[in-house]
């Protein structure tokens, strides 16, 4: 892939993409403009905490209750999977299961287990399992398909 620069005197930056078609380097390309500018405030132990969204390995509800794990902490957070899945949408995350979202980029290695669930091991060693339910999804996904696809 080419790429080129032009420096602009004044005015908003834009990005422009001409391709014949979205290859999975474009997805990625797209992935990272589209999330470079979210945030999400999280709390641990009274005190708030910005949290981008690349540094999230997963995340999960328990107990009614939402918390972003990274490498580093356990945050909570004041919404809910569905709201998640709506403001990350241009990240790379996957619902894998009815409690949890789980952020592709930080998937190291796939296993297949039996009843169509995969084991998948994030940076860091940490092990989760995708349902089977969303299985199917997850293995188009990683082909090349968005949750937008039918």
């Amino acid at each position: 892939m080419k790429y080129r620069f032009e420096s602009i005197p004044e005015g908003e930056n834009e990005v422009i993409i001409r391709c014949r078609e979205i290859t999975p380097e474009i997805r990625q390309l797209l992935t990272h403009l589209q999330s470079s500018g979210q945030k999400l405030i999280g709390s641990k132990d009274g005190t708030q905490v910005v949290i981008q969204p690349r540094d999230i390995l997963y995340i999960e509800s328990v107990d009614g209750k939402t918390f972003v794990y990274t490498a580093m902490d356990v945050l909570r957070v004041e919404y809910t999977l569905i709201q998640l899945e709506e403001r990350l949408n241009g990240v790379n995350f996957f619902r894998c299961s009815k409690s949890m979202i789980l952020n592709i980029d930080k998937v190291t290695a796939l296993k297949s287990l039996a009843s169509n669930r995969i084991d998948a091991t994030l940076q860091g060693g940490e092990h989760i399992l995708i349902s089977r339910t969303y299985a199917s999804d997850f293995r188009k996904r990683l082909k090349g398909g968005t949750r937008h696809d039918p």
